[in-house]
């Protein structure tokens, strides 16, 4: 049998550090759509190094007759929207969990706006066989409670439909700040899209311009920092993070404001629109006795919540989760049994709905396993402040979104060993 790597994580007594986060996974895959259907001349700035978008970038430079993209979800969305407006026939897939994960809902509207998609395994699942050609476009409902890739993957091709897109999300509308995102992008090419009205979204048949365009840093990655600022027992600890930008689109920028209740401020060395800057964390005391949010705006950020605050001892009901259980594993599952190796019992409700009273049990402290879920390592890592020693599985899983955490977490003083060194 295969080892499996472990890493065992200690805290620094006093967190001080100034860290490049890596570039926005979300911006640059909507940006590389974008630039393959705007004709390919500029490749955009500041790409992600993650997983995810070195899969999409393989993908959209070689089209191979078959394009495994492994685990990655945003890449089998949007490219089965690209390739069904790209000649060429394709078959796309991806890993077992990719293959247990539903994509009918966005093929169905793909194949209403003409599509020509089969199923080549699982009736509403990939593998897909996908045979590219010109799409006329129109009018389309579809479910707004579902993934937002769905939302914008059929968004991304509007521009080169040749009537354009009109999209009625019909409806509880969920995570509505990446479909904003999707939008923004979209514009600083060329295209002509926006809400027209409170739940539809249009999009005109005129074609993407090449642009230069600079991919911002990734408000997602600043979460664990916040986290690990939060669990820090030093009021002196002070954290830099390089590259993100005030008033950010990114929906996961929220985070600065739900942490500032958990006593964590932000302050950015420039406020000016568009513009990276540096952004400094520091902490100060946390009054606040209860947590209650609704993630349905930013569900990426749950994990990072749900453990901080367990590690923190504040109760919690955190709502909008009903799309955990669709991601690179079941998110809701998977921190309730991890949580309680760490003592913590939390629950579920009505599948949306994670929260703790306070109530714990005996922690056995065995090794976190990840799930092949790279929020499930980021977001568990700094609990190591509170438990020294902290075992991790699998820790390679970063590498999806993050690829230089673990060496970040050593510039910042936490001792990162590999199990047996």
């Amino acid at each position: 049998m295969d080892s499996v790597l472990q890493y065992i994580l200690t805290a620094p007594a006093h967190v001080n550090a100034k860290i490049k986060l890596p570039a926005s996974k979300s911006i640059s895959n909507r940006s590389l759509i974008i630039y393959a259907l705007s004709g390919r001349k500029t490749l955009p700035e500041n790409l992600s190094d993650c997983d995810d978008t070195q899969v999409l970038i393989t993908a959209l430079r070689d089209l191979p007759e078959t394009i495994n993209i492994h685990a990655a979800g945003t890449a089998m969305r949007f490219l089965t929207a690209y390739l069904s407006v790209t000649p060429g026939k394709h078959i796309l897939t991806g890993t077992d969990r990719m293959k247990q994960r539903p994509i009918g809902i966005l093929v169905d509207s793909l194949r209403y706006l003409g599509a020509d998609i089969t199923y080549t395994e699982k009736e509403g699942y990939p593998p897909l066989c996908i045979q590219g050609h010109q799409l006329e476009g129109g009018a389309l409902e579809i479910p707004g409670n579902l993934s937002s890739q769905f939302i914008s993957a059929l968004l991304l091709i509007g521009p080169v439909l040749k009537n354009g897109l009109i999209l009625k999300l019909t409806g509880t509308i969920i995570s509505r700040p990446y479909i904003d995102l999707t939008l923004c992008t979209m514009r600083e090419f060329g295209a002509q899209a926006d809400w027209t009205d409170i739940d539809t979204i249009t999009v005109t048949g005129k074609p993407y311009q090449d642009r230069p365009f600079s991919i911002e840093n990734d408000w997602s990655s600043a979460s664990y920092w916040y986290e690990a600022m939060a669990l820090s027992k030093n009021s002196q600890s002070m954290v830099q993070l390089e590259g993100l930008t005030d008033g950010s689109k990114q929906g996961d920028s929220v985070v600065k404001y739900i942490f500032n209740l958990l006593g964590i401020k932000t302050s950015f060395a420039s406020t000016q629109p568009g513009k990276a800057t540096t952004v400094t964390l520091r902490r100060h005391p946390c009054l606040l006795s209860r947590l209650e949010y609704d993630f349905k705006g930013s569900p990426d950020l749950a994990q990072t919540l749900v453990t901080c605050c367990c590690g923190l001892k504040i109760p919690f009901k955190f709502t909008g989760l009903s799309n955990l259980r669709i991601k690179e594993t079941d998110r809701i599952a998977a921190l309730e049994t991890e949580l309680r190796k760490l003592g913590f019992i939390i629950k579920d409700e009505n599948g949306d709905t994670l929260y703790w009273d306070g109530e714990q049990c005996e922690a056995s402290l065995a090794p976190i396993d990840t799930y092949e879920d790279h929020r499930m390592a980021l977001s568990f890592a700094p609990l190591s402040s509170i438990f020294p020693h902290l075992r991790i599985n699998h820790p390679e899983v970063v590498s999806k979104s993050y690829p230089n955490y673990w060496n970040d977490l050593r510039t910042a003083g936490y001792r990162v060993e590999e199990s047996g060194e």
